[in-house]
């Protein structure tokens, strides 16, 4: 239940994705499922489907600044959530402007840097940056197992393992950490580790069996800063972003015509309009 005087707003700085299952377009419908108002700042258009990425422009640092700029001296924010940032030019403008127009607002930052397709999305030389510049502003950053192992420069095959970068993620000045698991050998169980200084919870589920998992990592991101938006505690708003996407993975809508490889979209829709569900596929 939102506070009726004040509507929650979230800044989302991340790139477009022209399928909708992921970016930009994630984060909007997502934002939507939670009665949380959104307004954007692109980092770059991509050309993409269910089938992968097939081309990538980033826009100019100086214009993802004006939209910055633009939204935080009018609109406002509660939360800034960082989605896909393309390059290293484009890190150092986003982090200068945040500095400049939201020195105080709380960010979740999610490292996005590969898509779920296996397409590259950040340049090698801006992780440095990522690392420098983001990961010590954010309140909390959700790093899966790949991207963990990137930023840390850990091993991260077991539970244990992604605890200790997440610990790792803290040192670098993250407040806390979502650690995702799914990329872990956990048997029928995904578990996810939220790291903070003084403890490390575990929110466990079943896994779904699915091939339909396309932009699940923008999805939770981006439910978790709903939830700081409005008021919720870390805690809690990490277990309602995971059980959104659980229930956007079980019933996803099944579109798109790559075959068997076919990486689809969520559900984002849940709590506005009805999908057909069905069972979940492989």
């Amino acid at each position: 239940m939102t506070n009726p005087t004040h509507y929650p707003r979230i800044l989302i700085i991340a790139g477009s994705d022209s399928g909708g299952g992921a970016g930009i377009q994630a984060d909007i419908k997502t934002c939507a499922a939670f009665g949380v108002y959104s307004a954007t700042a692109i980092t770059a258009v991509t050309a993409q489907n269910t089938l992968g990425v097939q081309a990538v422009e980033a826009l100019s640092p100086a214009m993802v600044t004006a939209q910055i700029n633009s939204v935080l001296t009018d609109i406002g924010a509660d939360i800034v959530k960082i989605g896909m940032l393309a390059n290293r030019d484009i890190i150092d403008a986003v982090a200068d402007a945040l500095e400049e127009f939201a020195p105080d607002i709380s960010i979740v930052l999610d490292p996005v840097m590969v898509a779920t397709s296996g397409d590259k999305l950040l340049d090698d030389d801006a992780i440095e940056a990522l690392k420098t510049r983001l990961i010590p502003m954010a309140e909390v950053i959700t790093p899966n197992v790949p991207e963990a192992a990137a930023l840390t420069g850990l091993v991260c095959e077991d539970l244990e393992q992604l605890q200790a970068a997440g610990h790792a993620l803290l040192s670098m000045g993250a407040f806390s950490a979502l650690m995702k698991g799914g990329h872990l050998d956990t048997g029928a169980m995904m578990h996810d580790l939220l790291v903070t200084e003084d403890s490390t919870s575990y929110m466990s589920g079943p896994k779904i069996r699915s091939r339909h998992t396309h932009g699940t990592g923008c999805t939770l991101a981006s439910a978790l800063a709903c939830g700081l938006a409005m008021g919720q505690s870390l805690e809690t708003a990490a277990q309602a972003a995971k059980d959104y996407v659980y229930d956007a993975i079980k019933t996803a809508p099944k579109l798109g015509s790559g075959g068997k490889g076919t990486h689809g979209p969520l559900n984002h829709g849940l709590n506005s309009v009805s999908v057909l569900p069905g069972d979940a596929d492989v």
